[in-house]
């Protein structure tokens, strides 16, 4: 797994958890709605830190925290 197909998968999972939609993370994140639907399109690069880190904030959990995943273990390179 690539490392953004790792950090798609884990905003999903935490977005379930926590009941919310895309819209309402970006709301809560406070960083615009297409841009955290653009990381979930087929051709886009890993979202920059301070994305990662907004969404964080809107997640209400740590960057440790978002990264304390299985999902995180084993990235390919092919990113």
């Amino acid at each position: 797994m690539t490392l953004l197909e790792a950090t798609r998968k884990r905003i999903d999972e935490l977005c379930k958890l926590n009941n919310m939609n895309i819209n309402q993370l970006a709301i809560a994140s406070g960083i615009n709605p297409s841009t955290i639907r653009s990381i979930f399109k087929v051709i886009k690069k890993a979202p920059s830190s301070d994305t990662i880190y907004y969404i964080c904030i809107g997640l209400g959990i740590s960057i440790k925290d978002f990264y304390d995943s299985k999902l995180f273990d084993d990235l390919d390179d092919n990113d």
